[in-house]
């Protein structure tokens, strides 16, 4: 085979090559790579700064003709598709031989784009991104990287990064039909390989933007994006995924502890969690761990809630395995994990989601719409297909690919009205003139149908903090389909209450018990989490009354009360000994409360205190089988506000009570009669007050006895000593 002569009809016709060195071309594969012509064939590369370049074809090496600005070519008399490489040669002699980006076919295939425009592709990640390929030819393997990205309003992009001095010029994409969606195939490009999209808006600018689907990012400050390895993470939780499907866990024991990694302890990783957090949960009988977001986010004060790397997690911590190697330990121990999500929005970041071609993307164009100004962020546009899609297949994404056991769900008030923290003039009604934002309401049904249906057994969790009907609802009778949600209403009441001196507490004693008007109204968490432990709000010790000691005491009054109370536990780092300062992300927790030389054990005690909670708990279903039935729980003694005191029944599916008897005064009642719904002799499984806890050590009987004495319309009664500032469980010996 030998090269023709170059034909003037074989060079880039002048409008397309100006257009291709400005990287505002549509469709670059058009004109590199491969073609047919009148007689032959034509092969075209532009390689930047080589100074030779040999076309390597059937066994031959044939010269390629410069044709200015990096330009090669070369006539070939086959009209056949032949495999090749180029040999190219650079200044000081460099030589490289390389597969041609422009030679191979797109891919995605035509049900990808379809998908992608349907808003139902839900692997999007396999498609979109970066993600390593290999493919055999004629002349071998070819290993490399395939980029794709979707940036429909684009007149160019671009993979730029070291590999090619971050010029757009060497790598431009093509566009994909009218799905908006650019790609191209790089070969050589291999896991570790730091990259940005450079895109040519229709404005004449060029911007550099992180990929979105990357799942692997270079740590903050530094903005680019990873080449990510294939998974080949060998998982060993191959029994706990196998039980986690047939599990309800609604109706399972569910004491969760929400933990920010950063501050955990200072300078803390993925690594040195599994080896120091693992145990620790063990240790002290939580369920579950909840992790502030781990997705990639520049600032570390927003505690991740402003995202730019929905698919990556932090780098900040490790790396991806490094986080699914904490997981897997979690699970391998017997712990569930959550992590927070915030698909409502994102920040500004020019670098980031923001814009992303140039034009309002991902965000809704209108600033009625598309901005949160309290938090200076934009707002996903979630009527649009492509939006809905990407936030969709990533819940699925955490699930599929790190084990995640359940996503809680930032910020959902702000996403289902369209006037949330906006002033009049600020907010667009939607199309029936509401304040609904049905868009945001379709895709919550979406996500978590689509979640339910290829996960079963994971949770999803709702932060949403307004009456909206049917939250933990199926989206069959048109619920958001929800698991659980935050009980919002519970936890600004009940620290409310707590956190009035005792003697005033009788006048407010409707705070404390209204929960239980509207308890099975949602299956419900209770929530003592990092937002009541900021900016200026005090720790809970800080809420708690009085001195040390009535602090301590009040403490263990609410743990008492709220792990007795129907719903799962949600506690903050550090509450589970009562910090006594506020959360700060930039410091670790107040270790040093639980140190020997701290001057007292109340903080001790309370830790035992919660881990005995924790136990107990786990281990009488009465406490968390019939969360969501009104028959799993009865009032005893609900309206005695003059004693500030509380009484009631928690039943287990199979019948069993479980007796939770509340002091929440600053006296002692010694002698407290309280009507008993079954005769019998009923055991004590937790007493706030004991002296190991750091109470008042008060003598109470292991076991109390019913007495036939009628009270409160019920036949069976017993006489109580029910210590100041307590709370006892009491089981039924059948």
């Amino acid at each position: 085979m030998t090269a023709q002569e170059i034909d003037p009809q074989l060079l880039i016709p002048e409008g397309d090559r100006a257009r291709l060195l400005e990287c505002k071309h549509h469709a670059p594969h058009d004109f590199y790579g491969w073609h047919a012509a009148k007689s032959g064939s034509v092969i075209r590369t532009r390689l930047l700064g080589a100074e030779d370049v040999q076309l390597i074809v059937h066994n031959e090496e044939l010269p390629m003709h410069h044709t200015g600005d990096d330009i090669w070519v070369v006539g070939l008399e086959d009209d056949r598709a032949p495999d090749y490489r180029f040999k190219v040669t650079y200044p000081f002699g460099e030589t490289q031989i390389i597969a041609d980006p422009y030679h191979f076919l797109p891919t995605l295939g035509s049900l990808d784009l379809h998908l992608i425009s349907e808003g139902r592709h839900e692997r999007l990640w396999e498609v979109l991104g970066a993600n390593e390929r290999s493919y055999t030819t004629a002349l071998g393997e070819v290993s490399g990287t395939s980029f794709a990205v979707w940036a429909p309003n684009a007149q160019g992009v671009a993979v730029v990064g070291e590999f090619c001095g971050w010029n757009p010029n060497q790598y431009p994409m093509r566009t994909l039909g009218s799905t908006g969606v650019w790609e191209i195939f790089i070969p050589g490009l291999r896991a570790g390989t730091a990259y940005k999209f450079a895109v040519q808006t229709v404005h004449g600018d060029r911007i550099d933007k992180a990929d979105p689907m990357a799942r692997q990012t270079l740590a903050p400050p530094e903005t680019v994006s990873i080449v990510a390895p294939n998974d080949s993470y060998e998982w060993g939780d191959e029994d706990w995924m196998a039980r986690r499907v047939g599990l309800d866990a609604t109706n399972a024991a569910m004491s969760v502890y929400e933990c920010h990694i950063g501050s955990w302890k200072q300078g803390a990783t993925y690594a040195t969690m599994k080896e120091e957090l693992v145990p620790y949960l063990v240790e002290n009988g939580f369920t579950h761990v909840e992790f502030l977001p781990v997705a990639e986010h520049p600032f570390g004060g927003s505690w991740g809630y402003q995202v730019t790397g929905y698919y990556a997690p932090t780098a900040r911590w490790g790396s991806p395995d490094e986080f699914r190697e904490l997981v897997d330990a979690c699970h391998q121990a017997g712990i569930g994990v959550i992590v927070d999500w915030v698909p409502a929005h994102f920040p500004k970041d020019a670098w980031a989601l923001a814009r992303f071609d140039g034009t309002a993307l991902y965000e809704h164009p209108d600033w009625r719409r598309g901005e949160q100004k309290d938090w200076g962020t934009y707002v996903f546009d979630f009527g649009r297909n492509e939006v809905r899609n990407f936030l969709v297949a990533n819940a699925l994404y955490w699930f599929e690919e790190f084990h995640l056991d359940g996503l809680r769900v930032d910020a959902v008030a702000s996403m289902l009205y369209l006037d949330y923290s906006r002033e009049p003039g600020e907010w667009l009604p939607n199309q029936f003139g509401g304040r609904e934002h049905w868009d945001a309401v379709q895709f919550l049904q979406e996500m978590n149908a689509t979640v339910h249906r290829t996960h079963p057994g994971v949770l999803t969790i709702a932060e949403e903090s307004t009456a909206w009907p049917g939250v933990t609802a199926q989206t069959e009778v048109d619920g958001l389909g929800f698991s659980l949600k935050w009980n919002m209403g519970w936890m600004n009441d009940t620290l409310e209450y707590f956190s009035l001196d005792p003697i005033h507490r009788s006048y407010h004693h409707n705070e404390i018990t209204f929960s239980l008007v509207y308890a099975f109204s949602e299956k419900y968490v209770l929530p003592f989490s990092h937002d009541e432990v900021v900016h200026g709000k005090g720790s809970l010790w800080e809420r708690m009354p009085g001195d040390d000691w009535n602090k301590a005491a009040g403490l263990r009054a609410l743990f008492g009360y709220m792990f007795s109370h129907p719903g799962k536990q949600l506690l903050f780092m550090g509450c589970e000994w009562g910090q006594t300062t506020e959360w700060d992300e930039a410091n670790s927790i107040n270790w040093d409360n639980l140190a020997d030389n701290w001057g007292h054990e109340y903080h001790r005690g309370i830790a035992r205190l919660v881990r005995d909670l924790n136990f107990v708990y786990r281990d009488n279903a009465a406490l968390f089988s019939q969360d969501n039935s009104p028959m799993g729980f009865q009032w005893l003694k609900g309206d005695d506000a003059a004693h500030n005191l509380l009484a009631y029944v928690r039943w287990g599916a199979d019948g069993q009570p479980i007796m939770a008897v509340v002091n929440l005064s600053g006296a002692s009642h010694t002698d407290y009669r309280l009507g008993m719904p079954e005769a019998g002799t009923w055991e004590l499984l937790i007493n706030t007050d004991q002296a190991i806890y750091g109470g008042a050590g008060n003598d109470l009987p292991e076991a109390i006895h019913t007495e036939a004495v009628g009270w409160d319309n019920f036949e069976q009664s017993v006489q109580l000593h029910v210590p100041a500032l307590s709370a006892q469980w009491y089981k039924l010996v059948r």
